[in-house]
């Protein structure tokens, strides 16, 4: 493999895996079974990447610690039930990820979902030795805090300018940024191109597999 590049670091809701809808829906069911307004669709989508607890108190700032967790197991009833049938991942992913694997590079998974939540996925998808190394929000900082970045760096001996975050969110990027490796930002998850541009990733792509033609002309061009 001749890209600089070697470990791909992937968040999970909105990069891999169509679940933004199930998410903003279980945040507007918590919100009714806790006796909360509910915040609009675009509100929900602003703090998709977040751990969940520092997803809720962003959304409600005046919750006291009793009232958080309640509100996470509202979430956590109603998501569990959506998912029941694990969201889809978006076209190319898996056909994506296994060009990644079979051309050498390390693969990783770095979200704001609690373990239990991406154990689940990672089974439902035949995924669970698929990736080198995962990182959720429960076990580690939440983002845009980079240790799980930097976790998953000492995990794969790899400096930050081997690796590469590909995120949908704001906190994806940043939390790159903190950690001093590269980002490509996804325009199809829960958040603008526009705002994403902010973090000045080194690609944008609109579909999954633009990420795959652009790391082999990157490696082609460096042969030649």
């Amino acid at each position: 493999m001749s890209s600089e590049y070697k470990l791909l670091i992937f968040d999970w809701d909105g990069t891999l895996a169509d679940s933004i809808g199930r998410i903003v829906t279980s945040m507007q069911e918590a919100a009714q079974r806790a006796g909360r307004a509910e915040r609009d669709d675009e509100a929900i989508k602003g703090i998709i990447g977040l751990g969940l607890p520092e997803a809720i108190l962003t959304l409600y700032p005046d919750m006291a610690p009793d009232q958080v967790i309640a509100f996470r197991q509202h979430y956590a009833d109603t998501y569990i039930a959506l998912d029941a049938e694990p969201s889809p991942l978006f076209a190319g992913v898996a056909e994506s990820l296994e060009a990644f694997r079979a051309q050498g590079y390390r693969l990783a998974v770095a979200t704001g979902k609690a373990r239990r939540g991406l154990d689940r996925v990672l089974k439902a998808h035949g995924w669970e030795r698929f990736f080198d190394v995962t990182r959720a929000a429960d076990e580690t900082a939440s983002k845009p805090d980079p240790l799980m970045l930097n976790q998953i760096l000492a995990h794969c001996d790899m400096r930050p300018e081997q690796a590469l975050m590909v995120g949908d969110a704001s906190f994806d990027l940043l939390m790159a940024r903190n950690a001093g490796i590269d980002s490509v930002a996804v325009s199809y998850g829960a958040q603008s191109i526009e705002r994403l541009r902010d973090f000045d990733p080194v690609l944008e792509v609109d579909h999954f597999p633009e990420l795959r033609g652009w790391l082999e002309a990157r490696a082609h061009s460096r042969l030649c």
